[in-house]
């Protein structure tokens, strides 16, 4: 990473968060995760936003085990992660996949929301 922020800080529905730039570099390994944990800490935000634009394509192949490496990095670092952007079709060819965004969905660790407004949505409820 060169050291510049790939992000803003945004306030959404009254909350903090980090907003991953959707044109920076791919998140696809560990250490992508760990600069984005980086800049959430000097930033002092836990609410951690990742548009789908900015994932591997191996994110979504949970055979990869990308996700769940990449997702466990941001929870054992108390973020909030949101994954904004639309994976019905992902999610419509695997039925893991499926069920792992269901399951995420009714936490509060990892969220997969379609646009802004259902992020807000989902932090005012």
């Amino acid at each position: 990473m060169t050291g510049a922020m790939t992000g803003k800080i945004a306030e959404i529905a009254g909350c903090r968060a980090y907003v991953c730039a959707e044109d920076g570099p791919p998140i696809a390994a560990e250490r992508d995760a760990a600069d984005i944990l980086g800049e959430t800490f000097s930033a002092g935000v836990r609410l951690v936003v990742i548009p789908t634009a900015r994932l591997s394509p191996a994110f979504l192949d949970l055979k990869t085990r990308l996700a769940g490496e990449l997702l466990q990095k941001f929870v054992n670092y108390e973020r909030q992660v949101v994954i904004l952007g639309d994976v019905a079709e992902a999610v419509a060819g695997s039925d893991a996949l499926r069920d792992f965004v269901r399951e995420s969905n009714r936490g509060r660790a990892v969220w997969f929301v379609p646009d802004l407004a259902a992020l807000e949505a989902k932090l005012a409820g």
